[in-house]
């Protein structure tokens, strides 16, 4: 993390980082810390400064501090630890007080990554706590050597493997002292991004009893978060939770896609009265849960309680089209799911991590359905730390692997990947009109593009395609080409690199503009020249064929303006045969796919995009709604037609980046977008393309300066459209070969409109027919 940004963030702490003596270590019980104070009245204001190393929650007079989840929150611990505030004087009394602060393992030190070996004490193999309650006079309270520790009923907590609590031991004993940590107390900076926080709770929408007795519900939703269950019954039942995200044939109970992810929570009953219970220190990916009993005890109560960082949206896109409506919320859902704490790449297996390309791909789409604005800035911010000295940038950050380099060699280096560092600081610079941004990720971003460039051949990127060495690269990872059931890179490595150098670097290259290093920009303006010259070279025939002649090169290609004049028309041409090829169906992976339909609407192919998109056959993003999916899935071919389950060794139901098609359903077909030369949508770039099988279309999204919607409907090929922008926000509307006979109210548009604030009526003729769709 950039020092100037850091020092904003800090504070004067005079605590001490303490640890249970109680602690046993990962996988053991969870641990407590608790103190007893004496105040002779109740200040009128008192603010609790709380951290640790792995999870906390903290108890005053029995009452919770605060509704935040999984707090301090997950950051590169080793760079900067999280700290929270909170007004806490409504839990104060006169005379005696108690505080209590529960630990448990988290991110610091659960076991994390995939495999036999996971990566064990990430960050730390200690659990400890940092607070200060701080009243108008100074320090009421603070950690110190003083305090006592304690072992919890919470019996075994952890990310991938849940909980387990036994309510016959909450009477707390303080049996043990503490032990004061050495701690670089520079580290603690102001909690970065909005807390994770739960959401409405989801009522079962079905349940059954499966054929061993146990009683399966399901919720409606799949999610990321947990079940709470109100039970009642004898002391010592247990009543065991597992999750699933999906049901196989026979409404089969499956969740082998968790792989070593235990994913359970186990309740052990105090008996007498109902008791309520959520889990504490852990969540999980599912729609389903599977309740088993053992011993007198009966369910009374149950709920699915989904958890995010970014709970609010912050746009909506809703069409005539029911598949479509729906293909949004699913994206909405993954995002949910996905943005707790930092951008994931699913909730539910034992993986769970920060995957650069992922975030990359979907950030524009981020940051239409919800503020992502700090969620995001703090993720750069992990990247940074996690950077390597070439300038290279972990394929997750924060990186489990940086500080255990014999676990995952060579876990970085991708392009696609790393290019995060460049191409989210430019989305949070167009949206939201974040110029720091970019001068805090700069010398981050130079970096990561010299490497590139270093590993580069003429300069042509050629990585090794093998695990570990400089240079590899998912390139267009998933994509449905030959046997789809493997994951493994697919469009040549050197094309997908290529591109993607050419991509970080042309940005870098308007970065610096905008933030006036004339040298800089000079520079990355003539490399990229070179590489866009080498693709050419390299990759484009005379006759205009790409050497990889499939939807992600082509789209990529001309998205990006890679083809030599000469070529464009004919490589237009072969980009629509690859299209008429596949039937319509997609044929791109995670980094081709978000830019397919922007490509074919850019060169005018607005018929194939309606195609493609449209299309309810596998692979094809309306073939999992159409399937009951309600989160985006992993592959295109996650599920088969009769509800067979593909690959659960590598099949995620919850993943994002196919949804990152909502960023073109926005700025294509709902005809918004944000200037980049006036950002933070000061200007508006009004340029639809309507799809008449969606109509009537409209879309909403929440800016700065208030709210901006559009709307649109057909009749025949005559569309009328709608939008109306805030206060500090204009359009501007220039008429293309889409836009027949375009009229603002009655006046005829000839040229560049600029629309003020205020609502607007367009008119247009769609070219030919009854218009694409």
């Amino acid at each position: 993390m950039a020092a100037e940004a850091a020092a904003l963030l800090r504070r004067h702490w005079q605590a001490e980082m303490i640890a249970p003596r109680a602690d046993q270590g990962e996988g053991g019980p969870a641990s407590f810390l608790a103190r007893g104070f004496d105040l002779a009245a109740v200040p009128a204001e008192a603010t609790l400064f709380i951290s640790a190393l792995g999870l906390y929650r903290c108890f005053i007079n029995g009452t919770r501090v605060g509704h935040d989840l999984l707090t301090p929150g997950w950051t590169c611990y080793d760079d900067r630890v999280a700290y929270q505030s909170y007004d806490v004087a409504p839990l104060l009394r006169p005379g005696a007080n108690r505080i209590e602060i529960w630990l448990a393992d988290g991110w610091t030190r659960s076991p994390i990554m995939w495999g036999e070996k996971p990566v064990r004490n990430c960050w730390g193999d200690r659990i400890a706590a940092i607070a200060e309650l701080v009243g108008p006079e100074g320090i009421l309270l603070r950690t110190d050597a003083a305090w006592a520790s304690g072992e919890l009923p919470i019996r075994k907590s952890g990310l991938y493997f849940g909980e387990i609590y036994d309510a016959r031991r909450e009477a707390l004993a303080d049996s043990h002292g503490v032990e004061v940590l050495a701690f670089d107390r520079t580290l603690l900076v102001a909690h970065e991004t909005a807390p994770v926080r739960e959401l409405l709770p989801l009522a079962p929408v079905a349940s059954w009893i499966d054929a061993e007795g146990r009683k399966v519900y399901d919720f409606g939703q799949n999610v990321a978060g947990y079940v709470r269950t109100t039970v009642r019954g004898r002391a010592g039942a247990e009543v065991r939770v597992e999750h699933s995200e999906v049901l196989g044939p026979d409404r089969y109970f499956d969740n082998r896609n968790y792989r070593r992810a235990e994913a359970e929570t186990r309740y052990t009953l105090k008996g007498g009265e109902a008791e309520t219970y959520a889990p504490h220190f852990t969540f999980h990916g599912f729609r389903y849960a599977r309740v088993t009993i053992t011993g007198e005890a009966a369910v009374e109560a149950i709920q699915s309680i989904p958890i995010s960082s970014v709970p609010d949206p912050a746009g909506g896109f809703t069409s005539g089209h029911p598949l479509v409506d729906r293909l949004v919320l699913n994206t909405i859902w993954s995002q949910r799911a996905n943005f707790i704490e930092v951008p994931t790449d699913c909730p539910q297996r034992d993986e769970r991590l920060g995957w650069t390309g992922d975030a990359q791909v979907f950030a524009g789409t981020a940051c239409w359905l919800a503020d992502s604005h700090s969620f995001l800035r703090k993720y750069l911010r992990d990247v940074m730390a996690d950077q390597r000295e070439d300038g290279a940038v972990p394929h997750v950050s924060p990186d489990p692997t940086r500080l255990h380099p014999d676990h995952f060699p060579g876990f970085f280096g991708s392009t696609g990947w790393g290019d995060a560092i460049v191409v989210i600081p430019w989305v949070l610079y167009t949206h939201y009109g974040d110029r720091d941004v970019l001068a805090e990720c700069l010398s981050a971003m130079v970096k990561w593009v010299d490497f590139v460039w270093s590993i580069s051949d003429g300069p042509v990127v050629r990585p090794p395609p093998h695990w570990g060495a400089r240079g590899f690269t998912f390139g267009d990872w998933l994509q449905p080409v030959g046997d789809n059931r493997k994951p493994r890179p697919t469009i040549a490595d050197d094309c997908a690199a290529t591109i993607y150098h050419f991509i970080s670097t042309d940005l870098l290259a308007r970065i610096a503009g905008v933030l006036g290093d004339r040298d800089l920009a000079a520079r990355m303006r003539r490399r990229a020249e070179a590489i866009r010259a080498a693709f050419a070279h390299e990759f484009v025939a005379p006759s205009g064929r790409l050497a990889h002649n499939d939807q992600t090169s082509y789209a990529l290609a001309f998205l990006y303006d890679l083809l030599p004049e000469p070529q464009r028309e004919a490589a237009k041409g072969h980009f629509r045969q690859v299209v008429i090829d596949a039937d319509y169906r997609i044929g791109t992976g995670f980094i081709g796919t978000p830019a397919l339909l922007p490509a074919l609407t850019k060169l005018g192919l607005d018929d194939l995009a309606a195609k493609v998109f449209l299309q309810q056959e596998v692979p094809g993003w309306l073939y999992q709604v159409a399937q009951g999916a309600t989160t985006i899935w992993e592959r295109w071919d996650a599920m088969a037609p009769d509800g067979s389950i593909y690959e659960p060794s590598m099949n995620s139901y919850n993943h994002y980046a196919y949804g990152a098609v909502c960023q073109w359903l926005f700025e294509s077909v709902a005809g918004l977008a944000p200037d980049p030369e006036a950002p933070g949508f000061a200007r508006v770039i009004v340029d639809p393309a309507p799809i008449t099988a969606l109509s009537p279309v409209s879309a909403f999204h929440e800016i700065r300066q208030g709210r901006i919607e559009a709307s649109w409907s057909c009749e025949g090929r005559r569309v009328v459209y709608t939008v109306t922008l805030p206060e500090g926000c204009e359009g501007r509307f220039r008429p293309g070969p889409r836009h027949g006979d375009p009229r603002l109210g009655e006046t005829p548009v000839r040229g560049e409109a600029i629309l003020p604030p205020g609502t607007h009526t367009l008119t247009f003729l769609l070219p030919g027919g009854d218009g694409p769709g």
